[in-house]
Parts: C-alpha cells; sequence; structure tokens
C-alpha cells in the first residue's frame, strides 16, 4: 500500500511554520522576525493559534510609526530593491542591522543628523566590533539613500559620517596566503575537501560560491558563473591545477561540483568546522601562520595579479566585482611591497653614489 504525505498549507498570513533538517518544528514571522517557541507551542494545535494571535496582537501594536526609522526599514525592506536585486547572503546581513536598529526604531527621521549617526556607530563599536560598526553606519547610509529616491527622507546624514578607524592590535583580516602556506595546506587536505580549496585557490572564488557550484559551470573550456553576491558573471580559463583536482575527486552524485565525504552538498558551517580543524592541526605543528582564511585566498590571487602587474579593472573581472574599489583594496599590499621595493632599490643606489663622491683624505 502507498501512503502518501500530506502537505500541511501555511494558512498563517505573514508566518513561517516548517520543521528543519533535523525534523523539528520551526516558526517565525517573516516582517518582525520574532519566533515561537514550538517545543512549548506545537505548531497547528490550539495554544499555537493562540499564541500566534496573542504575538499578532502585540505586532499590531508596535506598527511602524510614520516619518521613523522603523517606517524607512520596512518600506526599504518591502522594496524590490531589497527582495530581488540583493543576494540572499547580503539581505540576512542588513537584516542583522536592522535587527540591531529596532532599539531606536521610533526615532523621527528628522532627528537623524551626522552626530547621531555617529553615535550609533561609537555604540556599535562597543557592543560588537569594528567591522559591525561600519557596516551599520554602510547600512544606514543605503536605506536613506534609498529614502531620498522614493521621497521618503530629504537627506543622507550617514554619507557625511566616517567609518570607524580600525584598532591598531586587530590583525589584518583575510591576510594573504604565502606560497609555502598553500603548498603546505594542499598537501594535507583529506580528499573530499582539495577541490573546494583549489577552486577558491585558483578561481578566488568566496567560499559559499565554491561549495555551490554546480556541474555545469565547469567544462574542458573554463569556469562560467557569476558571483552569488554581486550577480557579476566570471568567465576563466581552466586551470591545470583545478582539472587535476576535478580529476582526483571522490566520485559522488551530488547536483554539486563539490561534496562532502558522505557523497552529499558541503553546507558552509560543515566545510568551514573542517577546515579549522585541519588550520589547527597545522598551526600546532607550526607549519603554517596563524591568520590563514578561506576568504583570504581571493586577497592572494589579487595580490598575485597586482605583483604580476595587472591593472584593477583586470583584478576586478577576474575577481567578480562590481567596481574597482575592492579590487583597490585586495592588491594595496602588493602595491605597497612594490612601492617599497623601488624605493629601497633607489635608495641603495643613491647611497652607492654618494661613496663615489666622498673624497678620502690625502686623495
Amino acid at each position: 500500500m502507498t501512503t502518501t504525505r500530506e502537505r500541511r498549507t501555511n494558512k498563517y498570513k505573514g508566518w513561517q511554520i516548517f520543521r528543519d533538517k533535523d525534523g523539528n518544528w520551526r516558526c517565525y514571522h517573516r516582517k518582525s522576525r520574532h519566533k515561537v517557541d514550538c517545543r512549548k507551542f506545537e505548531p497547528y494545535t490550539l495554544s499555537f493559534d493562540m499564541e500566534l494571535h496573542r504575538i499578532n496582537e502585540l505586532l499590531a501594536e508596535k506598527q511602524a510609526k510614520p516619518g521613523t526609522l522603523g517606517m524607512l526599514i520596512t518600506r526599504y525592506r518591502d522594496s524590490v530593491r531589497f527582495r530581488s536585486e540583493l543576494a540572499p547572503r547580503t539581505r540576512a546581513d542588513y537584516q542583522n542591522c536592522f535587527d540591531y536598529l529596532q532599539a531606536i526604531e521610533d526615532t523621527p527621521l528628522d532627528r537623524f543628523n551626522p552626530p547621531l549617526i555617529a553615535k550609533i556607530r561609537d555604540k556599535a563599536l562597543e557592543q560588537r566590533k569594528f567591522r559591525f560598526a561600519n557596516y551599520v553606519r554602510s547600512v544606514l547610509s543605503v536605506i536613506f539613500d534609498w529614502g531620498i529616491e522614493y521621497g521618503y527622507t530629504k537627506d543622507n546624514p550617514a554619507s557625511r559620517v566616517k567609518p570607524a578607524r580600525r584598532p591598531k592590535s586587530l590583525p589584518d583580516a583575510n591576510r594573504p596566503w604565502t606560497d609555502a602556506e598553500r603548498e603546505t595546506v594542499l598537501a594535507a587536505l583529506p580528499a573530499h575537501m582539495k577541490l573546494p580549496i583549489a577552486l577558491m585557490m585558483f578561481y578566488a572564488l568566496d567560499p559559499q560560491d565554491a561549495l555551490a557550484l554546480p556541474r555545469s559551470a565547469i567544462s574542458d573550456a573554463g569556469l562560467d558563473t557569476r558571483r552569488n553576491k554581486t550577480g557579476q558573471p566570471i568567465y576563466l580559463p581552466l586551470f591545470q591545477p583545478v582539472a587535476d583536482a576535478i580529476a582526483a575527486a571522490p566520485r559522488h552524485d551530488a547536483v554539486t561540483l563539490c561534496a562532502n565525504s558522505r557523497g552529499l552538498p558541503w553546507t558552509y558551517n560543515g566545510f568551514s568546522t573542517n577546515w579549522a580543524k585541519l588550520k589547527g592541526q597545522l598551526e600546532a605543528e607550526g607549519t603554517i601562520q596563524p591568520g590563514l582564511t578561506l576568504k583570504g585566498l581571493r586577497h592572494t590571487v589579487a595580490t598575485i595579479l597586482a605583483e604580476m602587474g595587472r591593472d584593477h579593472g583586470t583584478i576586478a573581472l577576474v575577481l567578480g566585482h562590481a567596481t574597482e574599489a575592492m579590487a583597490k583594496h585586495y592588491s594595496r599590499r602588493a602595491d605597497m611591497r612594490r612601492q617599497a621595493t623601488s624605493a629601497v632599490a633607489d635608495f641603495g643606489v643613491e647611497l652607492n653614489e654618494r661613496k663615489t663622491r666622498v673624497v678620502k683624505p690625502g686623495g
């Protein structure tokens, strides 16, 4: 006898109700992100319905007031720009900032000025890290710019506030890997991790993009894909190290090019956990220095290209950047090294020339 699984219809407007990968119920309000404890209130029971009704009443009372930051965030979050033009990961990052700003969402828009934005940035710096503080400032600038375009605001006060200064004690984020570190890691990788790392190392793919890359994106002609974060197309020839990694990868039936040891598509958290263990072992052995990150491989590719003399436009093209700004950022170390090397060489020549001009006593 064949049984068909009954599919429940989500009749609760505004709520997302589902089972996670472990079979546990999850429920949250789409707009407010308010969560329901499904262990206490089992979905589709009377107690669950009553809890959702209680929360809906509270949310109705807390509707964003007109002319406030909360209203601007709500309008922006409902816009085509947010829902359709941003990558899922970017939307999640923005939502993290919106959640942080909930405490001041009733603040009237006409009260926002550069000093207030600076105070918000500084508060975020105290409570979180400096990168988050600067991200909050950037997101505020984005929504105020959008608000000007659609008539909700007349000014963008965040555009006149500088980012928080990077703490001097903070190590470089996503520093480039050295040649020795790349070879050491490649030699130590288990078979199911070699291909994802090769895609990051030789194609400068974001970790999430490398892990989710479909089989159809790679052919004998090379790589043909788009960067998830920017939507920029990436066309690169097939590098021999990548071809070798594909040929050596364990066979699997996953829809993605890369798969874990069970033959299933990698999750970012799963791969990161495996990478953290391997990195810890190599650091303990002293074969690599602390500070290696998967995103640092993008920085590595940009640095090598800059050292080769490639212009910022070419680097941006390879990395899938929409503008040259990040390419300039990534290649800054190589530019500094090249300038310093040239300056030191010229300095040495100058010292030698000065020696020849010195008249020895009795000469």
